[in-house]
């Protein structure tokens, strides 16, 4: 693989490689800027991603150590897992959206067996079987990935110009993958003078090939019901509108006709909602819904964090449909289930 792409303009891309993980690697982006590169994300904190990191950065002429900032779209690990080796090694500012920086801080403060609990009532809770809480039952899962990441020194706010000397950097707030991910507008002519406004940081709000996971992120302590999806597809039509030039997004490659993107996303949404309804002729609970949804592989094939995240994903759906009125809770069912109204 090409360890580094020139995108022209002071930007260039890494690829940082993600462990045993079927997306490959994280594109770290490198920005130039007067007091020295920022970078965006900065990809899973392993050592062969830090070499590469490492590697990629010494092919841009510079290094870890003389890294003046981080912003970080979203608090995933594949994008914010380096964040702390980095900043320990060249005192880098980490920059992050208010809504992530919140469930980092959670996540620190966490005890692994109050999480386990929780996950287990919330699966429960979903109609998960008891062969699946068991293992959360009997706290055998005690490595749990991202628990201890670098708290963020810097709060992006949104519509704000980011403060990247010499650069015109502006957040654009686009929660749904996660509740503080953020997209960053560049807000400089294409270096190649493509039609359209700049480019645009995408992280995994908008990415040509993948239809990026909407999950929950709730806090234990907070009874707010959230409404992910709704405020995925609210967010791409933010991103369509702006009309960027060129994309850069956090996997796979650079591309253009951000809009066109953005209508095959609430497409691909409208017709998954359609569908659930079908499968809700008759009452299912969230799990049983996962279990009936169409993935990349049949359900006995998901592993099984993955299935904990399908489960999640299925809910985010079920609550768009609920406050659309095309589907209610069905009254006085335990685990609770949802048919289409």
């Amino acid at each position: 693989m090409t360890q580094v792409h020139d995108h022209g303009g002071g930007v260039r891309s890494l690829r940082v490689p993600i462990p045993d993980n079927p997306l490959g690697h994280t594109l770290v982006y490198v920005v130039d800027t007067d007091r020295g590169p920022v970078l965006v994300d900065t990809g899973w904190d392993d050592p062969a991603s830090w070499d590469a990191l490492a590697d990629g950065l010494a092919a841009c002429g510079t290094s870890p150590g003389e890294i003046h900032g981080v912003v970080i779209t979203h608090h995933h690990p594949d994008h914010h897992g380096l964040s702390g080796a980095v900043r320990e090694a060249s005192g880098a500012w980490i920059a992050m959206h208010a809504a992530d920086g919140a469930i980092v801080r959670r996540a620190r403060s966490t005890n692994p067996d109050r999480w386990l609990t929780y996950m287990s009532a919330k699966l429960e809770a979903a109609g998960a079987p008891e062969e699946h809480l068991a293992p959360l039952r009997t706290g055998l899962p005690r490595s749990v990935p991202g628990l201890a990441p670098a708290l963020p020194d810097r709060e992006i706010v949104p519509g704000e110009l980011l403060t990247l000397p010499g650069r015109r950097l502006r957040a654009i707030w686009t929660p749904g993958h996660t509740p503080g991910h953020v997209c960053l507008h560049l807000e400089e002519e294409h270096p190649a003078r493509l039609p359209g406004h700049g480019r645009l940081f995408s992280g995994d709000h908008l990415l040509p090939g993948i239809t990026p996971h909407i999950g929950l992120y709730e806090d234990p302590d907070d009874a707010t019901v959230t409404d992910p999806l709704g405020d995925y597809l609210d967010s791409l039509e933010r991103v369509g509108r702006l009309a960027p030039a060129e994309v850069l997004p956090a996997h796979q490659h650079a591309f253009t006709d951000a809009a066109s993107r953005v209508r095959e996303l609430l497409t691909h949404h409208e017709d998954r909602l359609t569908g659930l309804l079908s499968l809700l002729a008759d009452p299912l609970t969230p799990w049983q819904l996962a279990e009936r949804m169409e993935w990349n592989r049949p359900w006995e094939q998901i592993p099984y964090g993955s299935r904990n995240i399908a489960v999640s994903e299925a809910e985010a759906h079920l609550r768009r449909l609920v406050k659309l009125g095309r589907a209610e809770a069905v009254a006085g069912s335990e685990p609770v289930t949802y048919m289409a109204v």
